[in-house]
């Protein structure tokens, strides 16, 4: 049992014996193992994985690991001395050697299997076996379940090594994608977007990978080259790592009735589910079939804030399927992301991704994913029933919960006491036409400028025609259209010229500005920022990610003049078409 977090005080957590005391394996306890299994979880090489919610799965370490970063946020909230991060004991556990971890930890870690729907369309060929058996977690071990703080964390292990999961691959991540997960998750919690955790990031001094990527000023849309990269492991923190796509393996088997035992995996795993992402949510003394549906409804909400949340600060998640939605309605996997520099609705880093997932997409995408959510819980409700029609009505109902999350999050990034449809799409095409830089733009409006001087910082004005997506407009005219806009907008908010009062009693332009500087970000992860910091760490120079670190961890900030000049400015012209940065594959 784990212990009480009432009686870890914040300097108990000095060293992993402290931590293995908090240890509580609830997945391990409450679902089924892979009878095919090996029990010391040296089971690396890709199979059919037919039953069982997990696979016991040994880690590879990192040869010879050295200390990168660490989530100082995140161990200031779990109690943990920063001094761990760069502990013996510490640094090989979450190295990937479990080999000498301390009594109350696992000397095997577990992978899970999912499956893949992409916009709603089922995939079984995506693994060796073209059965979806083989698919999941190929290179992601999870090692460390405990309770800290009253709150129940998994720690999971990104680029630890093969599992049965691999599909062929080697199972590294290398220390270019572990630096941009790293950063990112970091900076959306800054940014107050729910999402997986960074607890701390390690590079092999010895151990390097063949990924395919861009050669320096290349233009290409797919990379160019091979090259020759160190290998990291970064441990991305949850309350647990269960996907839609792991729901939906199990239901797929359940309903095609695929053994024995599938429709009772299936109810296990969704009771964990709702235990593990929300106890404090559902009622559990409901019956079973009227706890999904309090889940299915739970889950909509928080699934399309998220949604809204991603497009408030910019960001596209590049590849938006099934498998890569947590149940828990927080952002996972960051693979091909990317935040929006100059605006546009169709921007997407993934060059394999398409519009349907590009950035003004994501709330139809996260339509899709939630139909694909709901799917997997009909096999358990049944049809002709009350709950099969309460799920029925969720389900067509989150168009609905969508638009209106959308609208209260435009009304906020505008500062406006509600939605206005005409001044909306007026700014739309205006952030179009002109084109303005997205984070840049909205900071800028924040201060309530009484003309489009102030404006005029976010404009991308000296792009050539190719670079601004084939838009042009006389200068003059845009002016003049853009005054028009903000006279009416300022309106809207019933303010004058000089220091107004909003149409809304007691709130004065400094309430306005300040509430908006709260949604409005000064400062995103833009991948021309992130670039640098991954490619001197190869180098071994960490210096400028615990720089993007720091910043990045105050995106609302107004931080020192030297770091506004450096990174609050409009994407560089030389970085628009390059590979790599605008955009990239999925390799990593």
């Amino acid at each position: 049992m784990a212990t009480s977090a009432s009686t870890v005080k914040r300097s108990d957590i000095e060293t992993l014996e402290d931590l293995a005391r908090l240890a509580d394996f609830s997945l391990l306890r409450s679902l089924d193992c892979d009878p095919d299994a090996r029990s010391d979880g040296v089971d690396h090489a890709p199979r059919q994985v037919f039953s069982g919610h997990y696979v016991p799965v040994r880690p590879t370490p990192l040869g010879d690991p050295d200390y990168v970063a660490h989530g100082h946020g995140l161990f200031q909230e779990l109690g943990l001395s920063d001094k761990l991060a760069r502990s013996g004991p510490f640094m090989r556990l979450f190295s990937g050697d479990l080999a000498a971890v301390p009594e109350g930890m696992r000397k095997t870690g577990w992978a899970c299997g999912y499956a893949l729907s992409i916009f709603g369309t089922e995939y079984t060929r995506q693994c060796p076996f073209q059965t979806g058996n083989g698919y999941g977690d190929g290179r992601a071990i999870s090692v460390l379940e405990a309770v800290i703080r009253g709150n129940r964390w998994e720690m999971q292990l990104k680029g630890a090594g093969r599992t049965p999961y691999c599909r062929g691959a080697d199972g590294r991540a290398v220390l270019r994608s572990s630096v941009r997960e790293f950063l990112a998750q970091e900076h959306m919690h800054a940014l107050g977007v729910p999402t997986s955790r960074s607890l701390c990031l390690y590079v092999s001094r010895t151990e390097r990978a063949e990924r395919p990527w861009y050669a320096p000023g290349s233009t290409s849309v797919d990379p160019d080259q091979l090259v020759s990269e160190p290998v990291a492991i970064t441990t991305r923190v949850a309350p647990s790592f269960l996907r839609i796509g792991t729901l939906e393996l199990f239901s797929r088997r359940a309903r095609n009735q695929s053994h024995a035992r599938s429709a009772e995996e299936l109810r296990k795993l969704l009771s964990h589910a709702t235990e593990r992402e929300y106890a404090d949510t559902i009622d559990a003394s409901l019956n079973s079939e009227d706890q999904l549906i309090a889940f299915a409804r739970a889950f909509r909400e928080r699934f399309a804030s998220l949604v809204a949340n991603w497009i408030r600060v910019g960001y596209c998640q590049g590849n938006f399927n099934s498998d890569n939605c947590a149940v828990g309605g927080f952002t996972l996997d960051y693979g091909p992301f990317g935040f929006c520099d100059m605006f546009d609705p169709y921007y997407q880093p993934w060059t394999g991704g398409g519009r349907h997932f590009s950035f003004f997409a994501q709330p139809i995408a996260a339509e899709h994913n939630f139909r694909t959510f709901c799917s997997t819980l009909r096999p358990l409700i049944g049809t002709d029933t009350k709950q099969s029609a309460a799920l029925d009505e969720i389900e067509e109902g989150f168009p609905d919960v969508m638009r209106e999350k959308m609208e209260r999050m435009w009304a906020a990034k505008l500062g406006l006491p509600a939605f206005d449809p005409e001044l909306f799409e007026t700014l739309m095409a205006l952030m179009i036409r002109t084109p303005v830089d997205y984070t840049v733009f909205f900071r800028e409006l924040s201060n309530l400028p009484a003309d489009i001087e102030p404006l005029k910082k976010s404009f991308y004005d000296d792009l050539p025609r190719q670079a601004r997506g084939g838009q042009s407009m006389d200068a003059g005219v845009r002016d003049q259209l853009w005054s028009v806009w903000l006279e009416a907008w300022r309106s809207r908010l019933g303010l004058g010229t000089t220091n107004g009062i909003a149409a809304e009693p007691g709130r004065t332009q400094a309430d306005i500005s300040a509430a908006m500087k709260r949604v409005n970000p000064k400062y995103t992860l833009r991948e021309w920022l992130l670039a640098p910091a991954y490619e001197q760490a190869a180098a071994g120079d960490y210096s400028l990610i615990r720089e993007l670190q720091d910043i990045m961890t105050q995106p609302y900030a107004e931080q020192s003049k030297a770091v506004e000049e450096r990174y609050y400015r409009l994407k560089p012209p030389e970085y628009f078409n390059a590979g790599g940065i605008s955009q990239m594959s999925c390799s990593s």
